[in-house]
């Protein structure tokens, strides 16, 4: 079933010390200069999934825009579409909140155009939280490949960065891998994430520098 998830994925863990200076150890942390293959194409994971991902994932995109609803593609298909494509099951997306109706006593329902399954494939939904509107910020700016909106790369890695799957993590290891612009995905990090995001992303380009 699809999932609807209200805000990023959130990560149980607390701050660190107030005394961790997210800012410093950037100049530690070899960062290589990003290659022409992490530019966005969706190609690369269309040629991989199967083609009833390839048909929900172009369904659901004409359907929120018929919708009216703002959306950009985040999740499996757009680690792909940056370089590491690999199988998913599903489509995700960032949306604007005009995806939601708010009612009485609190109780949301999804604007009744939003569709959350094609076929067998479900369509997830991720929201914008509290204190990130950073991220409505994308839905401008976001670069479009076969004719929909991908998250930019910074934007990826900070939800991916804010799960506590190791999955998740093991996606970003593997777009550094492959050259992201690791540089402005950090500075993107230092203007708008929490200090242990910054942390695990120093920590994964550092083992990415290793390997």
């Amino acid at each position: 079933m699809p999932s609807i998830r209200f805000g990023a994925p959130q990560d149980p863990g607390g701050e660190p010390p107030d005394d961790t200076d997210a800012s410093g150890p950037s100049a530690r942390i070899q960062i290589n200069p990003p290659t022409e293959d992490a530019e966005v194409d969706l190609n690369r994971v269309f040629d991989l999934v199967a083609p009833r991902i390839v048909n929900a994932a172009r369904t659901s995109n004409e359907l929120l825009k018929k919708a009216g609803v703002r959306h950009i593609l985040v999740g499996g298909m757009a680690v792909g579409a940056y370089g590491h494509p690999r199988t998913t099951k599903d489509v995700d997306y960032l949306v604007g909140e005009e995806a939601f109706i708010k009612h009485e006593g609190g109780v949301v329902t999804m604007h009744p155009e939003v569709p959350l399954m094609v076929g067998d494939v479900p369509i997830d939904y991720l929201s914008i939280g509290p204190g990130e509107e950073h991220l409505a910020e994308a839905f401008a700016s976001a670069p479009s490949s076969e004719g929909i909106a991908v998250a930019p790369v910074e934007v990826v890695v900070y939800l991916k960065l804010k799960s506590p799957r190791p999955d998740d993590h093991r996606d970003v290891s593997q777009l550094i891998l492959v050259g992201i612009d690791a540089q402005r995905v950090r500075d993107y990090l230092l203007k708008h994430a929490p200090k242990r995001l910054i942390a695990r992303f120093d920590q994964l380009v550092a083992q990415a520098a290793r390997s």
